[in-house]
Protein backbone atom coordinates (compact mmCIF):
# COMPACT_ATOMS: atom_id res chain seq x y z
CA UNK A 1 0.00 0.00 0.00
CA UNK A 2 1.37 3.44 -0.88
CA UNK A 3 1.71 5.57 2.23
CA UNK A 4 2.09 9.13 3.50
CA UNK A 5 3.32 10.13 6.96
CA UNK A 6 3.09 13.21 9.18
CA UNK A 7 4.81 13.72 12.51
CA UNK A 8 3.05 15.25 15.54
CA UNK A 9 4.47 15.94 18.99
CA UNK A 10 2.73 12.75 20.22
CA UNK A 11 3.75 10.50 17.36
CA UNK A 12 3.43 9.72 13.71
CA UNK A 13 0.25 9.58 11.64
CA UNK A 14 0.16 7.15 8.71
CA UNK A 15 -2.18 7.34 5.71
CA UNK A 16 -2.25 4.32 3.41
CA UNK A 17 -4.44 3.55 0.43
CA UNK A 18 -5.26 0.77 -1.96
CA UNK A 19 -7.05 0.99 -5.28
CA UNK A 20 -9.68 -1.68 -5.84
CA UNK A 21 -10.99 -1.43 -9.39
CA UNK A 22 -12.21 2.18 -9.61
CA UNK A 23 -12.65 2.49 -5.85
CA UNK A 24 -10.34 3.35 -2.95
CA UNK A 25 -9.73 1.98 0.53
CA UNK A 26 -7.88 4.49 2.72
CA UNK A 27 -6.65 4.09 6.30
CA UNK A 28 -5.42 6.75 8.71
CA UNK A 29 -3.78 5.55 11.91
CA UNK A 30 -1.55 6.89 14.62
CA UNK A 31 -0.23 5.79 17.99
CA UNK A 32 -2.04 2.63 19.05
CA UNK A 33 -3.49 1.87 15.60
CA UNK A 34 -6.99 0.42 15.48
CA UNK A 35 -10.30 0.75 13.64
CA UNK A 36 -12.24 3.46 15.45
CA UNK A 37 -14.53 4.50 12.61
CA UNK A 38 -15.32 3.37 9.08
CA UNK A 39 -16.92 5.70 6.55
CA UNK A 40 -18.07 5.10 3.01
CA UNK A 41 -18.10 7.95 0.53
CA UNK A 42 -20.18 7.70 -2.62
CA UNK A 43 -20.29 9.96 -5.67
CA UNK A 44 -23.74 10.25 -7.26
CA UNK A 45 -23.18 11.18 -10.90
CA UNK A 46 -26.75 12.35 -11.61
CA UNK A 47 -26.87 15.29 -9.18
CA UNK A 48 -23.06 15.42 -9.21
CA UNK A 49 -22.29 15.39 -5.51
CA UNK A 50 -20.70 13.14 -2.92
CA UNK A 51 -22.19 11.89 0.32
CA UNK A 52 -20.87 9.69 3.11
CA UNK A 53 -21.99 7.55 6.02
CA UNK A 54 -20.03 6.45 9.06
CA UNK A 55 -20.01 3.69 11.66
CA UNK A 56 -18.16 4.51 14.88
CA UNK A 57 -16.96 2.00 17.43
CA UNK A 58 -18.26 2.64 20.96
CA UNK A 59 -16.24 5.25 22.89
CA UNK A 60 -14.19 6.25 19.84
CA UNK A 61 -14.06 9.71 18.28
CA UNK A 62 -12.54 8.99 14.88
CA UNK A 63 -15.86 9.48 13.08
CA UNK A 64 -15.51 13.16 12.10
CA UNK A 65 -12.18 12.52 10.37
CA UNK A 66 -13.48 9.45 8.54
CA UNK A 67 -16.82 10.96 7.48
CA UNK A 68 -15.35 14.15 6.02
CA UNK A 69 -12.42 12.35 4.37
CA UNK A 70 -14.61 9.74 2.67
CA UNK A 71 -16.87 12.46 1.25
CA UNK A 72 -13.96 14.64 0.11
CA UNK A 73 -12.06 11.82 -1.60
CA UNK A 74 -15.21 10.56 -3.36
CA UNK A 75 -16.02 14.07 -4.57
CA UNK A 76 -12.56 14.29 -6.18
CA UNK A 77 -12.31 10.76 -7.58
CA UNK A 78 -16.01 10.32 -8.47
CA UNK A 79 -15.73 6.82 -7.03
CA UNK A 80 -16.60 4.94 -3.88
CA UNK A 81 -14.19 5.43 -0.99
CA UNK A 82 -13.94 3.38 2.21
CA UNK A 83 -12.04 5.36 4.84
CA UNK A 84 -11.01 3.86 8.19
CA UNK A 85 -9.58 5.97 10.99
CA UNK A 86 -8.00 4.81 14.22
CA UNK A 87 -5.76 7.20 16.14
CA UNK A 88 -4.98 6.76 19.82
CA UNK A 89 -2.31 8.43 21.93
CA UNK A 90 -2.50 7.75 25.69
CA UNK A 91 -3.31 10.72 27.96
CA UNK A 92 -3.56 13.15 25.06
CA UNK A 93 -4.31 16.77 25.95
CA UNK A 94 -6.88 19.01 24.26
CA UNK A 95 -4.06 20.96 22.61
CA UNK A 96 -2.49 17.76 21.30
CA UNK A 97 -5.88 16.60 19.97
CA UNK A 98 -6.11 19.83 17.97
CA UNK A 99 -2.60 19.22 16.60
CA UNK A 100 -3.51 15.64 15.59
CA UNK A 101 -6.74 16.81 13.93
CA UNK A 102 -4.84 19.51 12.03
CA UNK A 103 -2.12 17.06 10.95
CA UNK A 104 -4.80 14.56 9.87
CA UNK A 105 -6.47 17.20 7.72
CA UNK A 106 -3.10 18.10 6.17
CA UNK A 107 -2.40 14.44 5.35
CA UNK A 108 -5.83 14.00 3.78
CA UNK A 109 -5.47 17.25 1.80
CA UNK A 110 -2.00 16.14 0.59
CA UNK A 111 -3.48 12.80 -0.44
CA UNK A 112 -6.33 14.48 -2.34
CA UNK A 113 -3.81 16.79 -4.04
CA UNK A 114 -1.79 13.75 -5.14
CA UNK A 115 -4.96 12.17 -6.56
CA UNK A 116 -5.70 15.30 -8.58
CA UNK A 117 -2.17 15.28 -10.01
CA UNK A 118 -2.43 11.67 -11.23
Amino acid sequence: MPEMRKQTTRGELLLEHRIIGEDLVVTLTGGNAHVGAVAVGYYDRIPGHASSSVITMPSHRDDAIALDAARLISSVTHSTTVFTAGIHFENITAEEIEEVLSASKELIDDFVRSLKEN
